[in-house]
């Protein structure tokens, strides 16, 4: 099987008043049609940086990201965003859903971006937020929702396109234990039911040990 996400010599760099911060240096990874991947390590190791890498909103200071077997960071901005539209889900661990809009004005949004009319992205927001187990709080706003139904929305907004990679960031960091773990087993479900490549970034070791392969991220590197 060939893999959806190939990464070569990853190495990413910041500078701070003048100094240079070596985050990532020099990560490989590949990684198959729906697999499930956990990368965990200590605050400051790089999760989240290499994470965003992945999904196409940081490039890296060196190395290649292939996904679907494209070098992603030779595509011009507006196929960044296609991709990032279309082929690859992000879940953060703020849900950054709009307060103003209600649970299916926030999932529909990816589908009005992609140019599908409003009739047609609402009928595809209630039919992921059905899955999500949200069909009766389709018309209630973030406010009115508890943490686990944002983040359900969320991770809807993120699927709405169906695509073949999700990417979660510490996505039940802000959630108590039963609450953290419905969505755990959500995103199973989803990896398995959907045949989605899951891969998620995070401190909670239980979670960690439930995806099929596991990755210690320190000091840059893979251990």
């Amino acid at each position: 099987m060939k893999p959806l996400l190939h990464i070569e010599n990853i190495h990413k760099s910041f500078e701070n008043n003048g100094t240079v911060i070596d985050v990532l240096k020099g990560i490989d990874l590949q990684v198959l049609p729906g697999e499930s991947l956990s990368i965990t390590g200590p605050s400051g190791s790089g999760k989240s940086t290499l994470l965003n890498i992945m999904g196409t909103l940081e490039p890296p200071s060196k190395g290649t990201v292939f996904f679907k077997h494209r070098n992603v960071y030779e595509t011009d901005e507006l196929g960044l965003c296609k991709i990032r539209n279309r082929e690859i889900g992000f879940v953060f661990q703020l849900h950054h859903l709009l307060p103003e809009f209600n649970a299916e004005e926030n999932t529909k949004i990816p589908a009005l971006i992609s140019g599908y009319s409003q009739e047609k992205s609402t009928e595809m927001a209630v039919a992921i937020l059905s899955q999500m187990g949200l069909r009766d709080r389709l018309r209630h706003r973030v406010g009115e929702l508890s943490g686990g139904e944002q983040q359900r929305v969320a991770i809807a907004r993120a699927l709405i396109m169906g695509p073949q990679l999700l990417l979660a960031d510490e996505p039940t960091g802000n959630l108590d234990k039963v609450t953290g773990n419905e969505i755990t087993e959500l995103l199973l479900s989803l990896n398995k039911s959907k045949g989605l490549a899951l891969i998620i970034a995070t401190h909670n070791l239980e979670l960690a040990h439930q995806m099929s392969r596991q990755l210690l991220l320190v000091d840059g590197r893979f251990e």
